[in-house]
């Protein structure tokens, strides 16, 4: 990728920076306990996680991931959905942990003069909350939640609203996401993409999305800016 004049790189959270399964399982299963349903394993949940909370609840509503179609009973819903946020601020970054060489990579970055933001579809009262009890809480200048704006990704949205933010063209931002969200966004936004193989892609090969490059060490990004 041709980085010349790039000025800013905008990161996904979830599965890009920090691997937040364990938490987000936690407050899944308080949720279903509360509802009189019965837990499932951490590794099962992990394969609902990517989308935002409220697709979250909905995948652990039905117990499977392709529920895009299904129709919910509202008040069911909105009372799960109720109880998982609370679950989940109360159990928040418990287990939560930056992915290998996300911290000094990021500080790196920034050292070197990139402005970082963070770009994601969880709710936005949770990044401040994560990212200070992780000690990264500095290192970026906005963050936008998936309940932000109208729209999240995959719509181009919050990269085009990030944009304006930093009073930056698209063409001297990068978006940086382990998901086809991410790619997608990018694309629609005109912004260049870094796809990392790790996360939450659920064995999807991001190349499909043609990413300007893709790394599967974080780090690996210290060699393309």
């Amino acid at each position: 990728m041709e980085n010349t004049g790039k000025q800013a790189i905008f990161f996904d959270l979830d599965g890009t920076l920090i691997d937040s399964v364990p938490d987000l399982a936690t407050a899944v299963n308080i949720m279903r306990e509360k509802l009189g349903k019965a837990h499932y394993p951490v590794e099962t949940i992990r394969d609902w996680v990517g989308n935002g909370s409220a697709m979250l609840v909905k995948r652990a509503l039905f117990g499977r991931r392709d529920v895009e179609h299904e129709q919910i009973d509202e008040m069911l819903f909105n009372e799960a959905h109720a109880i998982f946020l609370e679950a989940y601020e109360q159990h928040i970054c418990e287990a939560t942990q930056p992915y290998p060489h996300v911290p000094e990579t990021l500080r790196e970055l920034k050292n070197s003069g990139y402005r970082l933001a963070i770009i994601t579809n969880k709710p936005h009262r949770f990044i401040q909350p994560i990212l200070q009890r992780l000690g990264m809480d500095d290192l970026f200048s906005f963050f936008l939640g998936g309940d932000t704006l109208p729209k999240k990704k995959p719509d181009p949205m919050p990269l085009v609203h990030m944009c304006d933010m930093m009073e930056l063209p698209t063409k001297a931002c990068v978006m940086v996401g382990d998901s086809g969200n991410d790619m997608l966004a990018a694309k629609a936004a005109n912004i260049h993409a870094v796809a990392v193989t790790y996360g939450y892609s659920y064995g999807e090969d991001l190349r499909k999305y043609e990413p300007a490059a893709v790394v599967d060490d974080f780090e690996k990004l210290l060699e393309i800016f």
